[in-house]
């Protein structure tokens, strides 16, 4: 809840950077005159660019950023001209809606795309903006995309010296053949029930429900991972309504003040982003209290009126991933976990071929691979390890599965350090081993759930193929410690697949898994 580990301060430096820039696209814009709502608009253009776009290299970065107005100005005209004509603006929306998420499919680029359109419809009904503010408005984004590619790939460039993470590929196979398809539908449907019971609690401030049914579903896959979400949004947003009662309200719009908590929120939205969800909205929540104090509509019953949108924001995505072409957290938790499997498997083999002589095999790569497959897993998992999950058995079950994999990924990172060794990498008994491990993996794998009651300690189903037998060596050779250690590891990571028979040898149906 309060510390994350955050390596290289990458997360430290990032967080810096978005004050920096964000506060460069704003004080730009001040500077050159615009208004208020321009000002507002031009700093959430800055902060998108700097937290949407997460293309794997510097160069795909650097386009997606500049073709985001590409996708926002049009929106952005379409909101302001419908903003009086309330059913096609609805329609409008949802259109928006629907574009933005589908677009998820063509990744990174056009997540960062499809994001930035919806939220150009959405900060126009923030802002009541109207036809003839247009103009400035486009220069307003102009000028903060400007200055964002400026601080970013010109000022601050950490991206080249740290690039970011490549994510595991979508789960693909039965109910995953296309995902982004189905979540479109899923998240139009949320946003409609948002958006139809959200004007009835207000016809002014509707759109918050119809923004916290669109962000709950970014980055989940089940039903489960989304319910959640939605948890988490609730939550962060009672805990930022709070601290509004406490520093918003008093504040009342006063400029200076006002601006260095903002950029203290938008510090605190990138930092915690990562680690805590909850964390990121209470931020949110607060950055937005503060900019109704600038723009002088700030009251008590608008803080309440927000937690009410954003609890019915909340209840349509629940509906919509329990209604709308539903993925169980088992279909999505028993994919990753099979991912995460063929990725030790992949690893030890890789290993085993370097221990063989082959001077072109890598298991590190395939290391790293297995530390992003894991996070998806406590992610599809987290339903299950919630603390007010009522179901204590799948609990404990879950936490079982997590804490074995977290022990198969450090005795696999620990191995592929070894198996460099020129030392041990003519040892038969490590070849020997990393066919056992490889053997248990598939035991876990080849028929699902079922087929790990095979895989108990020391038993290899006979029929299983195993691919570097003709790799072992003929005669074995002195012992040394590097040996010794790698055959430690590879004794453990055996034990670990085969303690992992247990919590996944039953049905789908089991309390494993199923949500």
């Amino acid at each position: 809840m309060f510390h994350a580990p955050d390596p290289g301060l990458l997360r430290l430096r990032v967080s810096t950077r978005a004050v920096v820039g964000i506060g460069g696209a704003v004080a730009v814009a001040e500077l050159c005159g615009m208004s208020l709502t321009a000002s507002i608009v031009g700093g959430l253009a800055a902060l998108l660019a700097l937290f949407t776009v997460q293309d794997p290299t510097v160069r795909r970065q650097a386009l997606t950023t500049v073709l985001l107005p590409v996708a926002g100005f049009p929106v952005l005209a379409l909101a302001t001209l419908l903003h009086d004509h309330p059913l096609p603006r609805d329609l409008a929306f949802l259109a928006v809606v629907l574009a933005g998420a589908y677009a998820r499919r063509w990744g990174p680029r056009g997540h960062a795309l499809g994001t930035f359109g919806f939220m150009m419809f959405f900060v126009t009904q923030f802002l009541h903006a109207v036809p003839g503010q247009l103009p400035e408005l486009y220069g307003a984004v102009a000028l903060a995309i400007a200055v964002s590619v400026v601080v970013r790939f010109g000022l601050w460039r950490i991206e080249r010296r740290t690039p970011p993470p490549a994510g595991p590929a979508p789960l693909t196979g039965f109910g995953f053949t296309r995902p982004t398809t189905r979540q479109a539908f899923q998240v139009t449907a949320a946003c409609a029930f948002a958006l139809a019971i959200g004007q009835v609690l207000s016809e002014d401030r509707w759109y918050w429900a119809v923004g916290a049914a669109w962000w709950i579903f970014v980055n989940t896959t089940s039903r489960g991972e989304t319910l959640v979400r939605g948890f988490r949004r609730v939550l962060g947003t009672v805990a930022g309504i709070a601290a509004g009662f406490l520093i918003a309200v008093p504040l009342d719009g006063a400029p200076v003040p006002t601006a260095a908590l903002v950029a203290v929120c938008v510090f605190g939205i990138f930092y915690t982003a990562g680690p805590s969800y909850s964390w990121m909205m209470f931020f949110v929540t607060v950055m937005a209290g503060l900019l109704y104090g600038l723009l002088g509509v700030l009251h008590p019953g608008l803080l309440v009126l927000r937690v009410q949108e954003t609890v019915v924001g909340a209840i349509g995505a629940a509906l919509a991933v329990a209604v709308v072409l539903p993925v169980t957290t088992h279909a999505t938790t028993d994919a990753w976990i099979q991912r995460a499997l063929h990725c030790v498997r992949t690893c030890t083999g890789e290993a085993a071929r370097r221990l063989a002589g082959h001077e072109g095999a890598d298991p590190s790569p395939h290391a790293a691979e297995l530390e992003l497959l894991l996070g998806r897993v406590r992610l599809s998992l987290a339903p299950l390890v919630h603390p007010l999950s009522p179901r204590r058995a799948r609990k404990a079950r879950a936490r079982q599965v997590l804490a074995l994999l977290d022990d198969c990924a450090r005795l696999v990172r620990a191995f592929a350090a070894v198996a460099a060794d020129p030392d041990a990498s003519h040892d038969a008994r490590l070849t020997a081993a990393c066919e056992r491990v490889e053997a248990a993996v598939e035991a876990l794998v080849a028929r699902g759930p079922v087929a790990a009651q095979a895989a108990v300690p020391g038993s290899v189903p006979v029929a299983v193929p195993v691919q570097l037998s003709a790799a072992v060596p003929a005669q074995r050779h002195p012992h040394h410690p590097g040996a010794e250690a790698a055959l430690s590891h590879l004794a453990e990571l055996e034990g670990a697949l085969a303690a992992l028979a247990a919590p996944m040898r039953t049905s789908p149906r089991s309390p494993l898994v199923n949500a």
